[in-house]
């Protein structure tokens, strides 16, 4: 029995030497506990296994995309950078373009556009020193409301009906009508998205198809909204104390589509007719880049944007490519008819852009939400409860004006509205409704690309293409 004994505490004691020589011979004096020193390592459980496997897989999808993004991103300005240190005047200005963005249907955030264009393409132009300028539109119509008044104002200063200000003549970095022209179409146009494109092809067409006389708009609306009688004066004075029903308007204005004003009538105009008409040939406009975009939104949308969050690669490189087409100015006239064959667009199939320019990124218009459809009906809904709730506040109006009755106790507290402010009032919500109606008249699928056979000469597009010619030979003599 005592050899027994022997023999186990011999074994106890080689089983403590074992466990407290090296590494835990040195750490037995620190003070930590003997059974962490002696702890074997097993193998994790079946759900940390593949919690660990598929976190490590996103993080590793994660990185991987980004560490893509900045290699083909610096690959891009490694090929552009040297154009930043050519040599400039000192009161010379650097090349610059136009950037238009427009608001996406059905998405809050009206600057999507803008802000794809400074992550994915500004890059690109900083690091060939290509300044920009962005215009954005906070709802439908904007753009295009923008760029026909800019076209109007440059018909008339080329006509002379805005004169150049002398005291800018005097400015040292003062440039004339053709050295702003040049720098113009040496720049170009950036145009992000198909909504964008639409609403630039309507401004384009409105600009160059208007008339020049300034006319203010809530003037015209005004005059217009005169005719509804939902402010006129009831027959018997009776029935101005019947509150409860609403005026009804002897003609219909009740139209779920509103037509945008856009000029007052000819008679009126004070400029001569041969000044006012639209040019029978439109000059040539800045090249435009057209730049694809998507914007994905709704639930139904959700698995697409979980794809486009570990793919930015995707996007920078073609952020990056449309950038490099730019600063490397090769140009092709634009393409509407495919009757026309042209050596210059025999690339354009086998490259993969669309074989029109007009349907560029059609293929985006499949994305809008559903329920956009639904736009000009909930205007009207919009339209006929205001006007069912306007007659009972307008007789209050009246009532108080003309003393009849005198103010309840709510009334002292919280005057109601005058008649001139419901006036005003209806004239603000009767704008807005009818430009959101007629914006979205210009970028619904149904709605094609505004198109002026004018343009044929006059537009260009860039183009990545081989056999592109250059910007400067095409515009040079023609300016």
């Amino acid at each position: 029995m005592n050899a027994a004994q022997n023999v186990d505490k011999l074994a106890q004691n080689t089983a403590l030497n074992q466990k407290t020589s090296g590494i835990n011979a040195a750490l037995k004096y620190t003070g930590i506990p003997a059974s962490w020193l002696s702890k074997r390592p097993k193998l994790p459980s079946r759900n940390w296994l593949i919690f660990l496997s598929v976190t490590s897989s996103v993080i590793g999808f994660y990185v991987y995309d980004r560490r893509q993004c900045k290699r083909i991103r610096q690959s891009y300005v490694d090929k552009v950078k040297n154009l930043a240190e050519q040599p400039l005047a000192a009161l010379d200005k650097p090349r610059k373009v136009t950037v238009y963005g427009a608001k996406w249907p059905g998405d809050e955030e009206y600057d999507q556009s803008l802000k794809y264009f400074r992550k994915y393409i500004k890059p690109i132009l900083v690091a060939a020193a290509v300044d920009y300028e962005m215009v954005g539109g906070k709802k439908h119509g904007d753009i295009a409301n923008q760029v026909a008044e800019g076209i109007r104002l440059r018909r008339r200063f080329d006509l002379g009906l805005d004169p150049e200000s002398e005291v800018t003549k005097k400015l040292p970095t003062y440039q004339s009508p053709d050295q702003a022209r040049r720098r113009e179409l040496d720049g170009g146009i950036v145009i992000v998205g198909r909504p964008t494109f639409k609403e630039f092809m309507a401004g384009l067409t409105r600009g160059w198809s208007d008339g020049l006389e300034k006319v203010d708009q809530d003037e015209v609306l005004a005059k217009i909204l005169e005719d509804d009688h939902h402010f006129d004066e009831p027959e018997d004075p009776e029935e101005i104390s019947d509150a409860a029903v609403p005026i009804q308007p002897k003609v219909a204005h009740m139209s779920p589509v509103f037509a945008p004003i856009h000029s007052s009538p000819r008679s009126q105009l004070s400029i001569p007719n041969d000044m006012d008409a639209p040019p029978a040939v439109v000059p040539l406009i800045p090249p435009l880049l057209l730049v694809p975009f998507t914007n994905y939104i709704g639930i139904s949308q959700i698995p697409l944007m979980i794809w486009d969050f570990f793919n930015q690669r995707h996007k920078v490189r073609s952020g990056s490519e449309a950038g490099y087409t730019l600063v490397t100015k090769n140009i092709r006239r634009i393409k509407v008819s495919p009757a026309k064959q042209d050596p210059l667009f025999a690339d354009v199939v086998s490259t993969g852009a669309p074989q029109l320019d007009l349907d560029f990124d059609k293929r985006v218009e499949s994305y809008y939400k559903k329920s956009l459809s639904s736009i000009p009906a909930e205007i009207e809904k919009l339209r006929q409860k205001y006007y069912e709730d306007l007659a009972p506040k307008l007789a209050t109006a009246r009532e108080l004006a003309r003393g009849t009755r005198e103010p309840t106790k709510e009334e002292l507290e919280n005057p109601p509205p005058t008649e001139v402010e419901l006036r005003a009032e209806r004239l603000k919500k009767e704008r807005r409704w009818r430009d959101d109606a007629a914006g979205w008249d210009i970028v619904k699928p149904s709605t094609s690309v505004a198109w002026d056979p004018r343009f044929t000469e006059a537009l260009w597009i860039f183009t990545p293409a081989r056999t592109e010619r250059s910007l400067d030979l095409e515009l040079g003599p023609k300016t």
